[in-house]
């Protein structure tokens, strides 16, 4: 029987269909690690349908009928997408009780393919924070070690990636929260360009800046799960498809990779600088052209995105109030205090946090000095970053300022906490695509990762670049 520990996703989904393993073999495996490492609360919620649904593609591939691509392949979803008749509490008791109305397009196109989705994982409450202690179902532990956090806001999907959970895991990306969790677990995690994977029934946190999409073992697979989740969506306006890529690209020799030099300075002065040097002379060894970028403007990027984040999610976070979607405070005795108690008592810190820093953004008096500013800034990156790409392939930096920090270190102090995403959050403003492969561990033993970012709808060509950055690497 093939061996399912550490197997990829596209070597389990032909092991399946070829029949030397069983969709529920499968299934009972990942289910087991899930029990097996129940105290690292990366997981909500097990689907008790999987098990069923395994079984019938199993009789599927048994009579010769028809299946899809992903047959009998176990995934897990980030507890902020829909699922029709699962629950969807984005890990906040405010939605505690809340059953999926309708499936999300992208848990959907999986789904269509004959994956099976056997549980829900843990993360920030409305994917807000990136160390996962922010949910309100307890904090999700590190696969490596207990007493860091496992980053976030997917925190759940890459640990359950990372200790065998599960085949591979969808996660949400509004400044960092698929590639900061993968760097800190040691796994591949994938944030596509703007609009190429339709946000259809995904619990919106900044509609402007959040992506859907993989955390996986390898980059191979990142790439395989990713063919089936991009595409046009009729209920998603803001999707786009991808140019067919023509990229002749086979090797790193010839490849222009760009540093940019604020980065560079930054990250000096981190524990993640001598592993990221090192990549660096592997590619020059490997033939690649590195350039240093001067991008005066990147400093800018970090106080943008929490003008600009916090602003949309005190707009998206409106319709919670008590009426339709969540909890009701029972002490309510009118209308004004079923929204003033409801949200008081239903969200969690970090939410209210904000919140009412987008609301303080967006006020009369504030909104031209900060709002409309950051989206200049905004802009400002976009056009900066289309000056770039005409001049080099890609971009190569640091996924993460170190290793994943230990639980409660930065709980009290939320601006340090924010100031993690310092490397993460361009790909979001500026629409990029933008992927975190493994890249050595700290002294300590805790996982890092490396990130490489391409031109906007150049996802393919990323994906090609990553590969061969990866090889060097053995990713």
């Amino acid at each position: 029987m093939v061996s399912l520990k550490d197997i990829t996703t596209i070597k389990l989904a032909e092991a399946i269909k070829s029949q030397q393993i069983s969709s529920e073999q499968a299934v009972t495996y990942y289910l087991s690690n899930i029990k097996k490492y129940e105290h690292k609360n990366a997981v909500l919620e097990v689907f008790e349908d999987a098990l069923l649904k395994a079984k019938e593609i199993d009789k599927k591939i048994k009579a010769r009928e028809s299946v899809g691509a992903l047959a009998g392949v176990p995934f897990i979803i980030k507890d902020n997408m829909l699922c029709y008749g699962k629950k969807c509490t984005c890990a906040s008791k405010f939605m505690e009780d809340f059953v999926s109305p309708y499936t999300a397009t992208a848990v959907d196109r999986l789904l269509k393919q004959d994956a099976i989705v056997i549980a829900r994982a843990n993360m920030d409450e409305f994917a807000m924070g990136g160390s996962c202690e922010h949910s309100a179902f307890g904090a999700c532990l590190n696969a490596v070690s207990d007493s860091h956090v496992s980053g976030g806001s997917s925190g759940g999907s890459a640990v359950a990636v990372a200790l065998n959970m599960c085949s591979f895991a969808l996660g949400s990306d509004t400044g960092g929260s698929i590639r900061q969790p993968a760097s800190f677990n040691g796994v591949v995690g994938f944030k596509p360009s703007y609009g190429t994977v339709s946000r259809f029934g995904l619990v919106a946190f900044a509609s402007s800046l959040d992506q859907i999409g993989p955390i996986t073992k390898t980059i191979g697979d990142a790439e395989f799960v990713y063919s089936f989740l991009s595409g046009i969506d009729e209920h998603d306006q803001t999707t786009i498809s991808l140019p067919i890529s023509n990229s002749k690209i086979s090797s790193l020799k010839g490849l222009k990779i760009g540093i940019i030099k604020q980065v560079l300075e930054i990250a000096q002065n981190t524990p993640n600088y001598s592993h990221f040097k090192k990549i660096i002379d592997v590619l020059k060894n490997c033939g690649a052209n590195i350039q240093i970028i001067d991008m005066k403007e990147y400093d800018l990027a970090l106080p943008a995105y929490y003008i600009i984040a916090p602003s949309e999610v005190a707009s998206n976070l409106g319709r919670f109030d008590g009426i339709k979607y969540t909890k009701r405070a029972e002490q309510a005795k009118d209308i004004g205090s079923v929204y003033t108690l409801s949200r008081t008592e239903g969200f969690g810190e970090e939410v209210k946090r904000r919140i009412m820093l987008g609301n303080f953004c967006l006020s009369s008096g504030y909104y031209d000095a900060y709002y409309k500013n950051a989206k200049r800034v905004q802009k400002l990156l976009k056009n900066k970053f289309d000056e770039v790409f005409k001049s080099v392939d890609a971009i190569i930096l640091p996924t993460t300022l170190g290793g994943a920090f230990k639980l409660n270190e930065k709980t009290e102090e939320p601006t340090s906490m924010w100031a993690e995403d310092m490397f993460t959050i361009f790909a979001n403003l500026a629409e990029l695509p933008a992927i975190s492969i493994p890249n050595g561990k700290t002294a300590d033993g805790m996982p890092l990762g490396v990130q490489v970012a391409c031109k906007k709808l150049d996802d393919l060509k990323l994906l090609k670049i990553a590969s061969l950055i990866g090889g060097v690497l053995n990713v």
